[in-house]
């Protein structure tokens, strides 16, 4: 081998080993027979679209798996690309095991950790209260935030579970080997309700921070998880059912002039989704998602989204504010389940870069219910009417049967009503009328 080629193998390597910026995992169980399927979905971020890393299992107790897909989100500038792999695993039996995603070290100059480590506990045992097995909690992130040192910002990830289950989101911790080094970010702080909050701080405090959280689920009451030998373990309201990794980069840029939104931070506008609406659409359907943001300094360059495979991002370049759509068919193997979309508007001054806020949003999709078309049946209205007769030579029955048409348009019926007498009563003129 040449030195030019082993210098650029090197390179390579070197470049791989600290382009890291975060991944995210959910899983979704299907109806099988005679085994148990799961549809794994996990997003890598990456700064170069070139590199991609796999989940393992340490016990090999992983399954089979035997669909895979991946689709590519990249950031305009070469900032950072995301992967998404779908991976169908079809197991034997329904017991729980550790998924786990590890690797040499994250991107340049960050502050707070070195190499990178991700893990899944992944509960398929069968639920009491409903029968099925459990689904994690759905959520994605960007792969990089973006704050100004002096502006406050809170980061509300979405957090929803399919099966109603209370989600909580903590800091990865060392001693459960969720991660390698797990220093928190000291810029920030965590609710359990999964909102990050960020407060002004010095410019000596900027730069990128690894953010690696846990996203647990845990049951609203007390359930049972059965396994397929019988076994079975009660899971209290203060025990997690299920456990995934959130990790991203927080990048805190150098002091903006004014954290007003609307100026040098975007600031969205109607009819952008509110941040954890809930949308819907029929498989196979067309679904429009409308965004709209301003900034009157800078200069709104693109939207950022993480997003399920297949959507379409278009922007509309006209004068005022910028208008974006993330137009989405979902396919069939994505029906009955809940996607999740999150995406911010990226803004360029001076060659600084600014983000909007986050915003998320989820989109059930439901299967497409084809009614059978039924032929209307004939039906049949009764009408009594009092009919005032001259003697006979005078009877006009043209005039009649106008007036009867006129009487069934005053009802709603149609002229074209087969119209019949089924009977009649003579009543007899009173005593003493001529």
């Amino acid at each position: 081998m040449s030195l030019s080629v082993l210098l650029l193998l090197l390179l390579v390597c070197s470049a791989q080993a600290s382009d890291f910026l975060g991944t995210v995992l959910t899983y979704y169980p299907k109806q099988t027979y005679g085994s148990l399927s799961v549809d794994f979905h996990y997003k890598q971020s990456f700064r170069s679209c070139l590199y991609n890393d796999t989940w393992y299992c340490p016990e090999n107790n992983c399954g089979y798996a035997y669909t895979t897909m991946n689709r590519i989100n990249m950031e305009s500038s070469g900032e950072w690309c995301q992967t998404e792999t779908f991976t169908t695993r079809v197991f034997p039996d329904n017991n729980p095991f550790l998924f786990v995603f590890d690797g040499s070290a994250w991107i340049n100059n960050i502050q707070n950790v070195v190499a990178w480590r991700a893990v899944t506990w992944v509960e398929l045992r069968t639920r009491s209260d409903t029968g099925r097995a459990n689904t994690s909690p759905q959520t994605t992130v960007l792969p990089a935030l973006r704050v100004p040192s002096n502006c406050p910002r809170d980061f509300s990830l979405l957090a929803f579970d399919p099966d109603g289950d209370e989600v909580k989101c903590r800091h990865a911790s060392s001693s459960l080997a969720e991660c390698t080094q797990c220093a928190p970010p000291s810029v920030l702080s965590l609710s359990s309700s999964c909102t990050l909050s960020f407060s002004p701080t010095n410019s000596s405090n900027e730069g990128p921070y690894a953010v690696q959280l846990v996203m647990e689920d845990f049951p609203r009451q007390n359930i049972t998880l059965t396994r397929t030998n019988g076994s079975q373990e009660v899971k209290t309201t203060n025990n997690a059912i299920s456990k995934i990794p959130v990790q991203f980069v927080l990048k805190v840029v150098p002091a903006v002039p004014t954290c007003t939104q609307g100026i040098y931070l975007p600031t969205f506008l109607p009819p952008t989704p509110a941040n954890g609406a809930r949308l819907n659409v029929t498989v196979t359907r067309w679904l429009d998602i409308n965004i709209k943001a301003e900034a009157n300094v800078s200069t709104i360059t693109g939207l950022l989204v993480s997003e399920p495979h297949y959507i379409i991002n278009a922007s509309q370049n006209a004068s005022g504010p910028a208008e974006f759509i993330l137009t989405w068919a979902p396919s069939w193997d994505q029906a009955g389940k809940i996607q999740t979309i999150c995406f911010v508007v990226q803004a360029v001054h001076n060659g600084s870069k600014y983000h909007s806020d986050l915003r998320c949003v989820t989109v059930s999709v439901e299967y497409e219910v084809t009614r059978p078309t039924v032929p209307p049946l004939p039906y049949l209205v009764a009408l009594r009417v009092k009919i005032s007769l001259l003697p006979k030579p005078q009877i006009n029955y043209d005039d009649i049967w106008t007036q009867i048409n006129d009487l069934l348009l005053k009802y709603g019926l149609s002229l074209n009503s087969n119209v019949q007498f089924v009977g009649y009563l003579q009543l007899q003129p009173p005593v003493g009328a001529t």
